[in-house]
């Protein structure tokens, strides 16, 4: 037996396997196939599709704009006075 336990050899992620070039070629020609055959139903479908991504768009990409209730009442009782700089009127 011949195990040494510092070397440990990690198998290629699904993305640097041979599996995943073969499910990316299957699905260009899918692809190709679908837009060659129905044209004319995908470019019909666009103006829905446009209309689609905007609700998505606009839950997906406001995530991180701290929108939750109550967060003004939080905020305002936490913060500090603002201080005058000397000279200034207070």
């Amino acid at each position: 037996m011949n195990n040494v336990r510092g070397e440990h050899e990690r198998p290629p992620g699904f993305w640097g396997s041979r599996y995943s070039i073969g499910l990316i070629f299957i699905g260009a020609v899918a692809v190709y196939f679908l837009l060659t055959e129905h044209l004319a139903h995908v470019v019909g479908a666009l103006p829905f599709l446009l209309l689609l991504v905007c609700p998505l768009m606009h839950v997906f990409m406001h995530h991180g704009h701290g929108h939750s209730h109550g967060a003004k009442e939080r905020s305002a009782a936490t913060q500090k006075p603002e201080q005058t700089k000397p000279g200034e009127p207070s």
